[in-house]
């Protein structure tokens, strides 16, 4: 990755924004919905920038850039039209170790603003490492269609019973269940209908239940081709609920972007057309967790003993063409 995904706490955030005309009307709408700070530094206003400065009581420099206004600054933006003053406000920002973002000049730029979903807290952030925009735009708009407006309201919910559950059910494992459970159910629907009071009821007696201790299972997904987007949707779905992911080397390494993010994942030395870890795999299922192995190609996979005899639950998943 050429650029690094964060998400910065706003709070800690003051910019000095460098021009007062559209372009810089656009980032100051973006950092308004957040509770970051804001400096504006530019002789004339467009009509957009003005108003935003009076509503919001944003600090106003009355002239264009000069150095010496980046002191105790976080985050500096240049939104001009003057590509030598851009450069200039740049090289500065850089001096002083701060975020700088030149618009539309990339190689001038610490960071880049991705495309925004914004379904607030929910927060879905789109980059083309700023080869496309208009591939980031597309793709923007696809998502945006997607995702329900109430998905932010879902977020709440689990921010306001995150505690409860975690006082309630033990263990990291078990949460993820319990969360995943809830999130794709009948709560999770009643949630985004809008229908808050009965969804929290459902998530209290469920609490009270003692629910039983996530069962383990294996599964063994045939990738063949190993290309990504020939991935079904059940292979995909497994993917990203394992605990746990064996895979070698002939296994296509894109394939592992696609599992989940905290699975523990294991390379193993020795290609599965060799042998199989069997026994790891029963290891960790024995103790709850779900496991993907992962094999290049497709050959029919040997019966082994130890697997029939341990009583896993264990499927067979053929994917991609």
């Amino acid at each position: 990755m050429k650029y690094f995904p964060i998400f910065l706490n706003a709070e800690q955030i003051d910019a000095l924004i460098i021009g007062g005309g559209d372009v810089a009307a656009r980032k100051i709408e973006l950092l308004l919905k957040t509770s970051a700070k804001m400096t504006i530094v530019s002789e004339h206003l467009s009509p957009t920038v003005e108003r935003h400065i009076k509503t919001n009581n944003l600090t106003w420099i009355q002239h264009n850039y000069k150095p010496g206004l980046m002191n105790n600054k976080t985050m500096v933006i240049a939104a001009t039209d003057d590509e030598d003053i851009n450069a200039e406000v740049s090289r500065e920002a850089a001096s002083l170790d701060l975020l700088v973002n030149v618009v539309d000049q990339p190689d001038l730029c610490s960071y880049i603003t991705p495309a925004i979903i914004d379904r607030n807290p929910m927060i879905v952030a789109i980059s083309s490492s700023g080869s496309s925009p208009v591939l980031v735009r597309m793709l923007r708009e696809e998502l945006d269609k997607m995702l329900p407006e109430a998905y932010g309201k879902l977020a709440d919910f689990c921010f306001k019973f995150r505690d409860h559950v975690k006082a309630r059910v033990k263990g990291i494992r078990n949460r993820r269940v319990f969360w995943e459970n809830i999130l794709q159910g009948n709560i999770g629907k009643l949630i985004l209908a809008g229908d808050s009071k009965p969804a929290e009821q459902q998530l209290i007696s469920s609490l009270n239940e003692k629910a039983p201790p996530p069962a383990g299972e294996i599964v063994f997904i045939h990738t063949q081709n190993g290309n990504p987007d020939d991935l079904t949707l059940k292979a995909h779905r497994e993917l990203q609920f394992t605990d746990a992911v064996f895979y070698d080397e002939d296994v296509n390494p894109v394939l592992i972007e696609y599992v989940r993010r905290d699975a523990d994942k294991y390379l193993q030395t020795v290609s599965s057309e060799i042998s199989i870890n069997f026994q790891h795999a029963i290891e960790l299922a024995e103790h709850g967790q779900k496991v993907i192995y992962l094999l290049a190609g497709y050959s029919a996979l040997q019966p082994n003993a130890a697997l029939q005899l341990s009583n896993i639950r264990h499927q067979e998943i053929i994917s991609g063409g």
